[in-house]
C-alpha cells in the first residue's frame, strides 16, 4: 500500500502534539502507512490570507508542490486550518487565472513542479471512507469505559468545502465513535466557531465563545468533548479554569482528539496517545483510560 503523504503543520508539533501522537499511533494499529513530506513549511493558517493573500497562496502551494514532487497521491492534513488553506489554494489556483499564474510562476522559480493531482485529505474522511465503520468496529479490543461525548467539528473543516463531511450537520465523527461503543449526544453547536485566535487577540470574546460551547455540551449531558481541530481542542481545554472563575460554573471536562478515543479502543499503547497532555478533566481521564488504579495517578 502506498503511504499517505503527511503534512503535520505547526500546531501538531506544538500545542496539538497529542493529536499527532494519537493519529500516528492509530494509523500504525490500522496498518496505514504515512510518510511526512520533507522540508514542509507553515501553511500560513487562515490569518495570513487576510494579510497578504498572494504570498499566502504561494506559501501554501509550496507544500502541495513538495508533496507532488515526492509522488504523493493523497496528502493528510490533520489540522482544520491547514486542511482549509491547502484546499483553498488548490481551488483558487484552478479557478482564478491571476492567482494561478502567480503561484505557478513562483513554484517554477523555486524549482518545484506546478500544482496538479495531489488530493488533500483529512484523517476523519480517510478513516470513514478508506477504512470504514465495519473495519473500525471489528478491530475494537478495549470497551469504552467513559461517559457520553459531544462531537465538535468546528467551523473550518466542513465549510466552505464539504468533502470531509456535510457542512451543516456533520455526523462522521459521531458514527466512528459509535463504532467503538462511545455514546455521543445530540450537539447542535457542533459547527459553531470556538473563537479561534480571538483568545489571543480579543480574549474576553474568545473565552466567552468557548464557554457557550462547553455549557451547551454539559446541558446536553456530555461528560467530554471530542474534536478534530488542534486550535479548537486547545481553546476548549486550556480556558476552563478561567471560565470557572468568571462564571462560577463547575465545568471540568476532558477535551479529546477523536484519534485518541479511536486509538485507545483499537489497542494502541496508552502512552502513545498524548493523554497526559490534557489540562482539564484529568480525573475523568484517569478513571476512563488507566488499566489499574495505581496507573491512574500518572494521569492526574
Amino acid at each position: 500500500m502506498k503511504p499517505y503523504g503527511y503534512f503535520p503543520g505547526c500546531s501538531l508539533r506544538g500545542t496539538g502534539a497529542g493529536y499527532e501522537y494519537s493519529l500516528l499511533a492509530l494509523f500504525r494499529v490500522l496498518d496505514l502507512p504515512v510518510e511526512e513530506i520533507q522540508d514542509w513549511n507553515c501553511c500560513g493558517a487562515t490569518s495570513y490570507m487576510s494579510i497578504d493573500e498572494e504570498s499566502a497562496f504561494v506559501l501554501s502551494a509550496r507544500n502541495l508542490a513538495l508533496a507532488q514532487k515526492a509522488g504523493c497521491k493523497d496528502l493528510l492534513a490533520p489540522c482544520s486550518a491547514c486542511y482549509l488553506v491547502l484546499r483553498k489554494t488548490q481551488d483558487y489556483v484552478a479557478r482564478y487565472p491571476k492567482i494561478g499564474s502567480h503561484v505557478q510562476e513562483s513554484l517554477r522559480a523555486a524549482g518545484l513542479p506546478p500544482l496538479n493531482g495531489v488530493r488533500v485529505r483529512h484523517p476523519l474522511e480517510v478513516l470513514y471512507s478508506d477504512v470504514g465503520l465495519e473495519r473500525i468496529r471489528s478491530r475494537v479490543v478495549r470497551p469504552w469505559r467513559g461517559g457520553r461525548v459531544a462531537c465538535y467539528y468546528g467551523c473550518q473543516l466542513v465549510r466552505p468545502y464539504d468533502e470531509v463531511d456535510r457542512a451543516h450537520n456533520p455526523t462522521r465523527m459521531d458514527e466512528l465513535l459509535a463504532a467503538i461503543g462511545a455514546p455521543t449526544v445530540d450537539y447542535p453547536l457542533k459547527t459553531l466557531c470556538c473563537g479561534g485566535a480571538l483568545t489571543g487577540t480579543m480574549h474576553p470574546i474568545g473565552v466567552r465563545m468557548n464557554y457557550i460551547l462547553l455549557k451547551e455540551a454539559v446541558r446536553k449531558g456530555a461528560q467530554a468533548v471530542v474534536t478534530v481541530c488542534p486550535l479548537c481542542q486547545y481553546n476548549l481545554d486550556a480556558h476552563q479554569a478561567e471560565i470557572r472563575r468568571k462564571t462560577g460554573t463547575t465545568i471540568d471536562m476532558p477535551v479529546f482528539f477523536f484519534t485518541q478515543l479511536l486509538g485507545w479502543a483499537l489497542g494502541a499503547d496508552p502512552e502513545s496517545l498524548g493523554l497526559k497532555r490534557a489540562i482539564s478533566g484529568r480525573k475523568s481521564i484517569a478513571q476512563w483510560f488507566a488499566k489499574e488504579s495505581a496507573e491512574a495517578d500518572a494521569y492526574v
